[in-house]
């Protein structure tokens, strides 16, 4: 019988598990089980090795346990340097193309354990100068799995590949902060209309509404970090359900310190090992803050696309920089499509984690099934939001130019401008203003300016970027001010006193 990825003809080997004898491509180095695993999922075509990390994370987690093996007198000297040196190559790149299992599988992640159990048995035969296949001389499960289940090595596995994987997406948020505040610098004394509902508003600053974006994003790299500490709780030690059936009782605590030393990561045993084989809650959270994050990121694009929509019928406040052309019936239609393509990954992190959520909820007992679908969802999430970030900042936001025009067409029309002069006209007066300029559609200042409600120079001041864009004192309507305030001296606005307002 050929196997999967040979031709006819092609030289094998003969292999024997549970269910009988197959025959693997003799130069392959995983074996039998992992040949059965796929041919049995073909789900998604995205084997184990399109997550590099965490094929890394299952090599170290295999040397720290032959490491522990060895210092326990479990593993003889010849075996525990064969597997180490396997899995050291594993760590540094190499036999990456023989993790071939698809991501998504059944069997709580058996096959995913047995395709590294197998490489780095085949590997570290040929390591002895023995051939591959030849597993009385050193064998995927008495020896590279020694003392180990999967279902403590796949979940420390995950907790592991995740937390060498997330470090990329941290740059990215950084990446992307550190662009958007360059723009709120350069914008930062550029003055537009602020909107809510839909509807104008008041006045703020372009470089507020970039600065804005960045502290959304700096809040969730405080928290996705503060997340990930929780990975460093590991149930290496459990093997079956929890209860340590096949180790030495000193195994689990050094396994975990092997597994420290060898990756720089404090890791700890978890103090109740069956709560922990079956638990998820790590993941779920961890999911969530990617949510979170998706979320937010999707709507700054929701607000970069309003904001250069157009350009001659939309806000055209802003141009996104044209990255290629818009559409294959229209000349000249240039479309947002960085933040379109950002928009989707975000709808497609989303959608992970209720995938996530679901499969946490979905296990049953002293164990849960479904970690595969989520590894493969927290996996991939943080792989395409990394992307998304990286592509946002470089290929829009750092290209992005304003058109001021637009902006200072749009500031003189709007109505919003008078809630800076109430505290000086009053509400009323104010009201009365707006409705003029609606129902005419003239400036507000001009309607202040013919109603004798301030002299020019004191609805400049009021008017100014500072005094619309940030808090300061206000005299209150109708008194004079209180010339002996220290604030009046220091350079800050300064209001003449008005009349009473006797509209209330």
């Amino acid at each position: 019988m050929t196997s999967p990825g040979s031709t006819p003809g092609t030289a094998t080997r003969s292999e024997h598990d549970l269910l009988g004898d197959r025959d693997v491509p003799a130069d392959a180095y995983y074996g039998i089980q992992t040949l059965r695993a796929q041919e049995n999922f073909h789900i998604t075509d995205l084997p184990l090795s399109h997550f590099p990390r965490l094929i890394e994370a299952l090599a170290q987690v295999k040397r720290a346990t032959a490491r522990a093996n060895h210092g326990l007198g479990a593993l003889d000297d010849e075996r525990a340097a064969a597997i180490e040196q396997a899995c050291t190559e594993i760590v540094g790149g190499e036999l990456h193309e023989h993790f071939v299992v698809d991501m998504i599988q059944g069997g709580a992640g058996t096959s995913t354990n047995m395709n590294a159990n197998e490489v780095i048995a085949n590997r570290g035969l040929e390591i002895l100068g023995r051939q591959k296949g030849e597993y009385e001389h050193l064998h995927p499960n008495n020896h590279v799995n020694l003392a180990q289940s999967t279902n403590d090595v796949y979940p420390t596995s995950l907790r592991l590949g995740i937390l060498l994987t997330f470090p990329a997406l941290v740059e990215s948020m950084d990446h992307l902060i550190t662009t958007l505040r360059a723009k709120g610098a350069e914008y930062s004394r550029v003055l537009k209309m602020g909107r809510t509902q839909m509807q104008d508003a008041v006045p703020m600053t372009v470089g507020q509404e970039f600065n804005a974006w960045a502290t959304t994003i700096e809040e969730d790299v405080v928290r996705l970090t503060r997340t990930a500490a929780a990975f460093q709780e590991i149930n290496l030690g459990a093997t079956a359900i929890g209860t340590g059936i096949t180790t030495d009782p000193r195994y689990a605590q050094l396994a975990t310190q092997e597994l420290s030393d060898l990756t720089g990561i404090d890791f700890v045993v978890s103090a109740d090992l069956v709560e922990a084989t079956s638990d998820t809650g790590a993941f779920v959270t961890f999911s969530g803050i990617l949510r979170r994050i998706a979320v937010k990121i999707s709507k700054i694009c929701n607000d970069l696309r309003l904001l250069s929509s157009g350009p001659r019928a939309g806000f055209h406040e802003i141009n996104l920089p044209a990255v290629q052309p818009g559409s294959s019936i229209m000349p000249g239609k240039v479309n947002p499509v960085i933040p379109e393509v950002v928009n989707q990954v975000a709808f497609e992190v989303i959608g992970n984690d209720l995938t996530v959520a679901f499969a946490a909820e979905g296990g049953q007992l002293q164990l849960n099934a479904f970690e595969p679908v989520i590894a493969f969802n927290i996996l991939e999430s943080t792989r395409i939001m990394t992307r998304a970030m990286n592509t946002l900042a470089d290929r829009c936001i750092a290209g992005i130019t304003l058109n001021e025009d637009t902006l200072e067409d749009n500031l003189r029309r709007s109505i919003g401008v008078v809630t800076a002069l109430v505290p000086v006209i009053g509400y009323a007066a104010a009201t009365d203003v707006a409705s003029t300029a609606l129902e005419t559609g003239r400036p507000v200042a001009d309607l202040v300016l013919e109603r004798g409600l301030l002299d020019e120079s004191r609805l400049k001041s009021l008017l100014s970027p500072e005094s619309m864009t940030s808090p300061h004192r206000a005299t209150p309507t109708g008194t004079m001010p209180d010339l002996s305030n220290e604030w009046l001296d220091s350079g800050e606005i300064t209001r003449l006193p008005l009349e009473p307002d006797t509209e209330g």
